[in-house]
């Protein structure tokens, strides 16, 4: 008996929701922080600075901002706007949907005042969706690093 639960267990486990996956990412900006937010702040904004994103349709879904994103290459992302501090410079968001291989994705993307310039920071927990944890790890950190630098280079 014991021989047959066994690898039935395997396979349960398997298929068990694991923990969360966490990214943290971040580049120091030769710039103001209010003029970095000014770059990267405007939920929509995203298609003026993020090298993946060819264009950004806002709209509205029961009072929160929505981002339809078309990516560079093919497919669309669908983001909603759930917390911004403008004093702090922050907003957070989740994947409404998508092609990425991740589920129960939430993001926040910060600014913060370091030395004479600035600190962008973008961190997010996700599980993954279809793929390895690894694989789904490094499309977003992929994604994190693309954007980081182009921030950087675009807010000076």
């Amino acid at each position: 008996m014991l021989r047959l639960a066994l690898p039935a267990l395997v396979l349960l486990a398997g298929t068990l929701p694991g923990q969360a996956i966490e990214v943290q990412k971040s580049a120091t900006v030769a710039a103001a922080p209010d003029k970095v937010w000014h770059t990267i702040g405007d939920f929509c904004g995203i298609a003026a600075w993020h090298p993946a994103v060819e264009k950004c349709v806002p709209s509205d879904k029961e009072g929160q901002k929505i981002r339809t994103l078309t990516l560079k290459g093919g497919g669309t992302l669908v983001e909603q706007q759930v917390s911004r501090d403008d004093k702090v410079m922050s907003y957070t968001y989740t994947i409404l949907e998508g092609p990425l291989p991740v589920s129960d994705y939430r993001s926040t993307l910060a600014v913060a005042p370091e030395g004479s310039g600035s600190k962008v920071s973008w961190q997010g927990s996700f599980s993954a969706k279809g793929v390895p944890d690894t694989v789904a790890q490094d499309v977003i950190q992929g994604i994190y690093d693309s954007g980081l630098k182009a921030i950087a280079e675009k807010a000076q």
